[in-house]
């Protein structure tokens, strides 16, 4: 997703983004970049195209390219501090690293290599979310959230899988390789999540917030909006 976002307008090939997965063995992750194509495109985060026309991944013959889907290039410029109005909750962690000026607040504080790094991570996201309650303002409450629940995700998923990926080049759930200090740091930022979930301020002002239909996306990818360990992941 990355690589499609720096290329914007310009649009990105397959094979560039399985050489960064694998830069000598870049063919075997074709397949797994071909699955992930179709779910953000599914998810509205991208578009698959052939001759600059719109086209399905699973049916489409011959050489592809993706660019960023016209939603999402909107909601990547939008400054969510002058304009709150616009920012949507969606599933997950939906927009966390798309929505300015509070990603780059906030990525700097995310960390999760290890139990200690996730502490100090946690830690201090909490107090931005603090800080953003304390100011009044929800959509920084909001992000520093989703972050908190990405470093729960992203955590758990290495946890299960040391590669960091759930499906093999096959597109199979890749056997898991259980990592027991991802597993740690995964529980330090879970508890964070609840204790922000359960606080009242936050709860009052997600509740007040007006809905929006959304794509169904956490910016890389989508995650199981449960505050319990994710046994499939």
């Amino acid at each position: 997703m990355k690589l499609v976002e720096a290329r914007h307008p310009k649009t990105a090939c397959p094979s560039e983004v399985a050489r960064l997965l694998d830069e000598e063995d870049w063919r075997s992750q074709m397949q797994t970049v071909r699955a992930a194509a179709a779910r953000l495109s599914k998810r509205g985060r991208i578009d698959v195209v052939q001759r600059g026309k719109k086209v399905d991944v699973a049916t489409a013959r011959g050489a592809i390219r993706l660019r960023l889907a016209a939603a999402a290039d909107v909601y990547r410029r939008t400054d969510f501090r002058k304009h709150p109005e616009r920012y949507e909750v969606g599933r997950g962690e939906h927009g966390v690293l798309t929505a300015e000026p509070y990603k780059s607040e906030l990525l700097p504080l995310w960390r999760f290599k290890d139990e200690v790094s996730a502490k100090t991570s946690a830690k201090a996201l909490y107090r931005a979310f603090e800080t953003y309650r304390d100011a009044g303002d929800f959509v920084g409450m909001d992000m520093a959230r989703k972050f908190i629940q990405m470093g729960y995700t992203r955590a758990r998923r290495y946890a299960n899988h040391a590669s960091g990926h759930k499906y093999d080049e096959r597109g199979a759930v890749a056997p898991r390789k259980p990592d027991p200090e991802k597993a740690r740091a995964a529980a330090v930022f879970q508890r964070a999540w609840r204790k922000i979930e359960a606080d009242t301020r936050y709860r009052a002002a997600r509740a007040a917030w007006p809905k929006r239909r959304t794509p169904k996306t956490n910016g890389d990818s989508v995650v199981r909006s449960s505050l319990h360990p994710q046994r499939g992941a």
